[in-house]
């Protein structure tokens, strides 16, 4: 497949954009990343009231990272200015549609990584954080945020708990207690809350990171209890959940 002249030069300049912004962390030998980012304490609520908005552009995952990014692009600067953030519009409806993990979540741990750096990096604190906010997503009663001035107006709306980080649990806990289908508006609306709700708490544990005093809160470590990556709960939903091979024994 041949591709134009405009569009072979768009896409070399997004490239080149891309790697520019990709070469800011990078040390001098190009092995080594410069973490953390720079980052400048932000107002959970405004940036909540944001995320909510842009979720109506862009969805969960894309509209926590913007909310964060947007804001440290006017107070920073680089890199989060050529960041391209709506690239990651794919996060919507559990990853492109697929139900898994809500796009909210994923977009927090993109950022905090992101801001903090990976745990290949010897930045421990992002890995701590998204483990945290898979946690606390899955515990809250969702949605926990209120928009000043919502696109919906809904006297009561309707709040459950997922015991899950998975979009399609997420949002069909909800749609079974609220009776609203998942094209409503309402439905629309109250992952549009989630997603502010998100970007609410992620905000609060990076300023505490900010000042000194973030402490992971999460307990649950799926390996530690089950031999196997998972969530918490798989039996809820399946009654056959394959057990991992248990170590041999030597005499």
């Amino acid at each position: 497949m041949m591709i134009g002249t405009a569009g072979a030069l768009a896409a070399g300049s997004a490239l080149t954009q891309l790697g520019g912004v990709l070469g800011i962390a990078q040390a001098k030998d190009g092995k080594n990343e410069k973490w953390p980012w720079p980052y400048e304490k932000l107002d959970p609520a405004k940036t909540a009231e944001i995320c909510y908005e842009e979720w109506y552009r862009v969805f969960c995952g894309c509209a926590v990272i913007n909310s964060v990014f947007s804001q440290l692009k006017e107070k920073v600067g680089e890199p989060y200015a050529s960041f391209p953030s709506d690239a990651f519009v794919f996060l919507e409806g559990g990853m492109v549609g697929w139900g898994t993990v809500c796009g909210s979540p994923a977009g927090a741990n993109i950022t905090a990584n992101l801001i903090i750096g990976p745990r290949i990096a010897g930045s421990p604190v992002g890995h701590q954080i998204a483990n945290d906010l898979m946690e606390w997503y899955g515990d809250a009663d969702m949605p926990v945020f209120k928009p000043a001035k919502p696109r919906i107006a809904i006297d009561k709306i309707i709040t459950t708990s997922s015991d899950s980080p998975l979009c399609h649990v997420s949002v069909g806990k909800w749609m079974e207690a609220s009776g609203h289908p998942l094209k409503s508006a309402e439905r629309k609306d109250r992952c549009a809350r989630v997603a502010a709700s998100t970007a609410y708490r992620l905000v609060e544990l990076l300023n505490d990171w900010k000042d000194g005093k973030y402490e992971t809160t999460a307990s649950f470590s799926a390996v530690k209890e089950h031999g196997i990556t998972g969530q918490q709960n798989c039996g809820e939903c399946h009654d056959d959940v394959p057990s991992p091979p248990q170590p041999s024994q030597k005499s």
